[in-house]
């Protein structure tokens, strides 16, 4: 096992780059950053001051990770921009490291990032998410695992969108999207069961009509949202898909995206 690091590469002896790591030409790596086994980093990638990148991760040519949050109250404390295993980083994304607001901004593994995506200061990005070419996150937002935001959307501070959740592409994203729908149009609103990625992922027919007959009491029955999560709550069974849609709802603080207008 070894290390190749380019010739014309600037890696600081204090960064803790584990076995079979590749670092290409012109790039930069800072003091306090720890790369995981298998890891490739591309031409021209800056890895900061508090990256922890995991095992078998691709970092493509000038991505940037882990600089400062572009936030008044950051006074350069000790933060971090952590990134788990297996995740691909494309061309030119720009990963901030936290604030003392959370201390971290978390990508989870397994994760493709597309070029020039943004990600802010203190979001927490899940497991097996898919962000597309040019989405710009504000701070402190959250996306659940397998969720997938569309091409140049731009996700509002302080937003959650739901685990299985898919984004339409160049659309704003200013309330919370709950689980397993599929959001779209401007201003956003909710237009389906995101369906095809749920059967593709394996959810069965049945656990798929219970997601839909959910949100047919959310969105289709007449009943304002703390009514239909009330009558949800009323149902002898509660699958955990169904609960995990209700728990998203009751936690949500900006409000969850509105119904189709008839």
């Amino acid at each position: 096992m070894s290390i190749s690091i380019h010739s014309t590469a600037i890696v600081s002896p204090k960064a803790q780059i584990a076995d079979n790591v590749s670092v290409g030409p012109f790039t930069i790596i800072e003091d306090n950053v720890v790369i995981g086994e298998g890891t490739v980093i591309g031409s021209s990638v800056l890895c900061a001051d508090g990256a922890r990148i995991g095992k078998n991760c691709a970092v493509h040519k000038g991505a940037v990770i882990a600089t400062p949050p572009q936030d008044l109250k950051y006074k350069n404390e000790p933060t971090t921009c952590e990134i788990g295993d297996n995740t691909t980083v494309r061309e030119f994304c720009t990963l901030n490291r936290g604030t003392t607001e959370h201390w971290k901004s978390v990508i989870g593994s397994n994760c493709l990032l597309m070029a020039y995506a943004h990600v802010a200061h203190d979001c927490t990005i899940g497991n097996n998410v898919i962000i597309a070419n040019s989405v710009q996150m504000g701070g402190h937002v959250t996306i659940q695992d397998w969720a997938i935001v569309g091409g140049l959307a731009a996700v509002h501070q302080f937003s959650t969108i739901g685990a299985h959740a898919m984004i339409q592409g160049l659309k704003g994203v200013a309330k919370d999207v709950p689980p397993f729908v599929r959001a779209g149009r401007e201003p956003m609103i909710f237009e389906g069961i995101n369906s095809v990625g749920l059967r593709r992922r394996g959810f069965s027919n049945d656990t798929i009509a219970a997601i839909t007959q959910a949100y047919h009491v959310i969105y289709g029955s007449g009943l304002n949202v703390s009514q239909a999560v009330e009558q949800l709550e009323k149902e002898a069974v509660i699958i955990p898909e169904v609960r995990s849609i209700i728990d998203f709802i009751r936690a949500s603080k900006r409000g969850i995206v509105a119904g189709k207008h008839h």
